[in-house]
């Protein structure tokens, strides 16, 4: 039934092709920190355009709190207007209330992460980020490991990281902002809190403050909420798709401004669509 390979051939596929795209990717226009819904939305709409993107995630599976919603439960919540985006997702939804709508978590994160995929964003999961890349007062990268290094004895820790240099970098790493907390102990960035619970405050805040908080760093999704103080929003998600949407614009704006003509080559563009 199936065609008859080596063991060896497919450790030979496996082992070449991970080589082959990661090596490409050393160097990228973007890296996104954090594959949650925000992350994965900038990353869509940034490699639509052309430009080449990676996304690290910490855990082995994509997605974030996306997969489920408030207590474990499968139902994602959105208030109008984030039914547009659900819309250019392709993803079912339906209307609870006026302006209140409902949808299936692992059908609207697998939708998301296809449409992240098709668009040509490349991802490198189980991989924790470790520390930014910081040249002439600028964001330039992030230094990463592979995430079970961190959770070695300590006697045995000392597995030394690697760095990836790219154009900007973005915090979509939910609440934690581990990119904004790596300049922070550095005294190079003043952050806050989240603050309690908050639906109708936070997810206008969030969209609103999401941008550029240090050179070649952006940030955008719950990190938001962290870096500025802002309330959080509990089991709702429209604010982390338009913060998605809004974040990739900005970083489209700044690509083009300082570093014009960045985007996937051809011969590359074609390897990873």
């Amino acid at each position: 039934m199936f065609k008859k390979v080596s063991e060896a051939d497919i450790s030979r596929a496996i082992v070449g092709e991970f080589t082959r795209w990661f090596t490409d990717y050393i160097e990228s226009d973007v890296i996104i920190i954090g594959g949650g819904p925000s992350g994965l939305l900038a990353g869509r709409e940034l490699a639509a355009d052309g430009f080449k993107v990676l996304i690290v995630e910490s855990n082995n599976y994509i997605g974030g709190g996306f997969w489920i919603g408030g207590y474990l439960m499968n139902p994602l919540t959105f208030r109008a207007p984030s039914q547009e985006i659900l819309e250019e997702l392709k993803i079912p939804y339906k209307e609870v209330k006026d302006g209140l709508f409902v949808a299936d978590g692992p059908n609207a994160c697998s939708k998301l992460i296809s449409a992240a995929c098709d668009a040509g964003v490349r991802i490198l999961n189980m991989t924790k980020f470790d520390d930014v890349v910081l040249r002439n007062n600028r964001v330039e990268g992030a230094v990463i490991n592979w995430t079970p290094v961190s959770a070695l004895p300590r006697a045995i820790t000392c597995v030394d990281p690697i760095s990836l240099e790219s154009k900007l970098v973005i915090d979509a790493t939910g609440h934690d902002a581990w990119v904004c907390k790596s300049l922070e102990k550095r005294k190079l960035l003043t952050m806050e809190t989240f603050g309690p619970m908050d639906i109708n405050t936070s997810e206008d805040a969030v969209v609103e403050k999401t941008g550029m908080v240090y050179p070649g760093l952006l940030v955008c999704g719950m990190a938001v909420s962290t870096v500025y103080g802002v309330p959080r929003m509990g089991p709702t998600f429209g604010s982390m798709l338009y913060s998605g949407k809004k974040v990739a614009l900005e970083a489209k704006k700044i690509l083009r401004k300082e570093f014009p003509g960045s985007k996937i080559p051809e011969n590359l563009k074609c390897a990873v669509n």
